[in-house]
């Protein structure tokens, strides 16, 4: 249970603020996750779906690529929703069994290959020491171009963003999803 309420059904919201609910389920086709917090000032879940819709469904980022990022802030921020649903999102990206462990297990020197360590590397500095190294800056940007990195980079934010909103109010995920705290 929440530490909030949650929003579930338009019907949940004032009049004023039904039209935020249809504008996530329009991208989304329904109100899941953090949104059913954010509701709450529906101008911040609004705009906050808006750019995870870009980052997630239409970012020229690999959906690979961005998934190791997502999952590593999940794990960095130890945020149980943010790791039950986005390993499953790995898993369909082509994120090998090894490397889900190996983010879980914060130990991105076994399990994974150069790139995907190279990604898991550049977000554990930034969420560790809020800044990367010129030797990691400048391989990720060789790497993923500036639009990339930029991209890239957000995706790191928006989701650290998420992942305090569901830490915040402790949404949990469902019972029988892939745990951060499980081993799978």
């Amino acid at each position: 249970m929440a530490r909030i309420p949650v929003i579930r059904k338009k019907e949940d919201l004032p009049a004023e603020s039904q039209a935020a609910y249809e504008a996530i389920v329009g991208t989304r086709g329904e109100i899941q996750g953090p949104f059913t917090l954010l509701l709450h000032s529906p101008q911040i879940a609004e705009r906050a779906a808006h750019l995870g819709a870009y980052l997630r469904f239409e970012s020229p980022i690999d959906p690979k690529a961005a998934t190791l990022a997502i999952l590593t802030v999940g794990r960095e921020l130890d945020c149980e929703h943010i790791w039950s649903v986005h390993s499953g999102h790995a898993r369909k990206f082509g994120v090998t069994e090894e490397a889900i462990r190996a983010i879980r297990a914060g130990d991105a020197s076994s399990g994974l290959t150069p790139e995907e360590a190279q990604i898991v590397g550049y977000v554990e500095a930034l969420l560790r020491s809020h800044r990367v190294t010129e030797g990691t800056f400048r391989a990720m940007l060789q790497r993923f171009g500036v639009k990339g990195l930029v991209e890239l980079t957000a995706t790191i934010g928006y989701f650290c963003m998420l992942a305090c909103t569901l830490n915040a109010f402790e949404l949990k995920p469902p019972p029988d999803s892939d745990q951060l705290g499980s081993g799978g």
